[in-house]
């Protein structure tokens, strides 16, 4: 049958199948050529016994690849719809009477489409993400912080974005609830970090970014002066430092004492290994220490009689590669958040028994917050207390010295290093087991003559 009429979403719905073995066409008498193909089989649905199965739009005219009238399926009903279909037919119809095969211009559209779909893949911010990570932070000291604090905050979120379309209002959004919740630090450090990742992409020229969209974001505008830490750890927080440390087990006491008698930054000391244990002297490569740019040194920290005790009291299990470590060795200790919550509840504990044993109220005792890294300036303030020369004290905290002396001052200080670190020790000793008093002279007093 082939029958010509307006056709409708109506008719298109009503229709039944051709009659077995058999296919049947409609024609549109609103648009030449165009018209549908119904099939002998049944729509599957219940609801629609009787009707027809498959109903396709085709387009028959004369194409420029053929020599004679041929039908082109558009597509089947109702997966495109009548008006698309229709459409799609007249636009058709107007670049065959321009000479031009519709087939050769779908054929380039979809090559288009898929030449995008492949750039947005290679540029969404999760590919460029991957890359900086692979490219930058995975060499860093502190790169695995840095990455578990990208995945969270930017790849969760824009992981499929193209990297292009990522506007200066969505870093904006992240950080400002970043600082919203109370945690200025935590949005300074990611808007730091964003900053380093955008300006990577541009130095690439492989992403098909041209600027950054966190240009003009300044961090201390937008979250406010960095506020600058005094906080060191009084005598009687050393004395209760040291008491808990005593009790906690392996590894944290122990790499808790390291840090507090070397000076040492967190993952340096967490991150020791049994090779830079070398005699007298731990040797510390360059790709463990803090610096820009490539510009670390390695550092020597020279072995005093109580970083020995240290040493000395950790177990040795063969194969085993670090100091601290909760994985036989295998892998270095990472210091979480419940760690040092642990060493604060231990020391606020202690902190209580000494205000009872001097007859005060514990209950109003507390211990102000302070972090891994105030130990560095506890120590640096002693040793300053001490009288070791400036240059000295620095050179135990790795601080390199500035200026001309730089370039020209390339002495290591192991043996001055050596005694500060002994004063330093020695210092700890009289907090944490001072001396008795020396019991008070009882003088005779003579009798008053009358």
């Amino acid at each position: 049958m082939a029958d010509k009429r307006l056709l409708t979403d109506r008719y298109l719905k009503a229709l039944p199948p051709a009659p077995r073995g058999q296919r049947d066409e409609v024609w549109d008498s609103r648009l030449p050529g165009f018209g549908i193909r119904i099939t002998d089989a049944k729509d599957a649905d219940p609801a629609r016994r009787g009707k027809a199965g498959k109903v396709t739009f085709v387009l028959r005219a004369r194409f420029p690849s053929s020599p004679a009238p041929t039908r082109r399926t558009i597509g089947v009903y109702p997966a495109i719809t009548l008006e698309d279909a229709r459409r799609t037919a007249g636009e058709w119809r107007s670049l065959i009477a321009k000479g031009v095969d519709p087939a050769v211009v779908e054929a380039e559209a979809r090559e288009k489409r898929e030449r995008e779909a492949a750039a947005r893949i290679r540029h969404s911010f999760g590919s460029a993400a991957e890359a900086f990570i692979t490219d930058k932070l995975k060499h860093e000291r502190s790169g695995a912080i840095a990455e578990r604090d990208f995945r969270a905050h930017f790849v969760a979120i824009w992981r499929e974005r193209p990297i292009t379309e990522i506007t200066k209002f969505d870093v904006l959004e992240v950080i400002n609830a970043k600082k919203r919740s109370g945690a200025p630090q935590m949005a300074r450090a990611l808007l730091v970090l964003i900053r380093r990742f955008f300006n990577w992409c541009l130095d690439q020229h492989t992403f098909g970014l041209d600027r950054s969209p966190c240009d003009r974001l300044k961090p201390n505008k937008l979250i406010g002066d960095v506020p600058k830490r005094n906080r060191r750890l009084s005598d009687a927080e050393l004395f209760a430092f040291w008491r808990a440390t005593g009790r906690m087990k392996y590894p944290v006491g122990p790499v808790y004492r390291m840090l507090a008698l070397t000076g040492l930054r967190l993952n340096e000391a967490a991150g020791l290994s049994w090779p830079e244990v070398q005699g007298d002297v731990i040797i510390i490569p360059p790709s463990r220490m803090k610096a820009k740019d490539g510009k670390a040194h390695e550092h020597l920290v020279p072995i005093t009689a109580a970083i020995q005790e240290v040493i000395g009291s950790l177990p040795r299990i063969k194969g085993g590669k670090y100091l601290f470590s909760l994985s036989g060795g295998k892998r270095p200790l990472s210091m979480t958040g419940p760690i040092k919550a642990d060493l604060d509840g231990r020391m606020l504990r202690t902190l209580k028994a000494m205000a009872r044993r001097r007859g005060e109220d514990h209950e109003h005792v507390t211990l102000p917050a302070w972090v891994n890294h105030d130990l560095r300036r506890t120590i640096r303030s002693g040793m300053s207390a001490l009288r070791v020369p400036a240059n000295v004290a620095e050179a135990v905290l790795a601080h390199r010295q500035g200026g001309i002396a730089a370039t020209y001052d390339l002495h290591e200080y192991q043996a001055e290093k050596a005694e500060a670190l002994e004063l330093w020790a020695e210092r700890i000793a009289t907090i944490v087991n001072p001396e008795p008093a020396a019991p008070a002279k009882i003088i005779k007093m003579r009798k008053r003559r009358r």
